[in-house]
């Protein structure tokens, strides 16, 4: 280890005891002399909601892929046609009911709950994204959780085919 590397240690350890606002300048610094490698990105997680061959609504995760841009990686999504706001009130229900349409439904705020075949049910909060495709079949039940009212963008895509 060279001597600026462990000069930056002994940085590190000493900016501990100040707190918090060492921690991203050392980190610089131990980047720059090859110590720490570059972040990884968290993975975005899609709910994909489709009818299955039973007639019935199922959910697969999917990863959203991105690619490099400038200044930002970039994830191309389906195209939409407009953009509806929607609040529910905590522990209000939609019982079993079919998409009204394909569409993107982002959480913004809020708990919610969606149950689907099986009684499979996949918990949403803020930044929770579904691409919700289930317009044949069973369809699935969607709750709001929590004491707070859930607010939701939807967005219908452009292309509303039967899937």
């Amino acid at each position: 280890m060279t001597r600026g590397v462990l000069a930056l240690l002994f940085t590190f350890a000493a900016g501990a005891i100040v707190g918090q606002l060492a921690v991203p300048f050392v980190s610089a610094q131990l980047a720059e002399h090859g110590v720490v490698r570059a972040q990884s990105h968290k993975p975005i997680i899609m709910t994909h909601l489709f009818t299955g061959s039973d007639n019935q609504t199922h959910a697969e995760e999917v990863e959203v892929q991105f690619k490099a841009g400038t200044p930002n990686e970039v994830a191309k999504m389906k195209q939409v046609t407009s953009a509806e706001l929607h609040r529910g009130a905590p522990g209000s229900v939609s019982d079993w009911h079919r998409a009204p349409r394909r569409q993107y439904v982002i959480t913004l705020s809020g708990q919610g709950e969606i149950e689907v075949a099986g009684g499979k049910k996949i918990a949403i909060g803020p930044g929770h994204i579904d691409l919700v495709e289930d317009i044949t079949g069973k369809g699935h039940i969607t709750r709001v959780k929590g004491t707070e009212d859930r607010v939701t963008l939807q967005l219908p895509l452009a292309d509303q085919s039967d899937r």
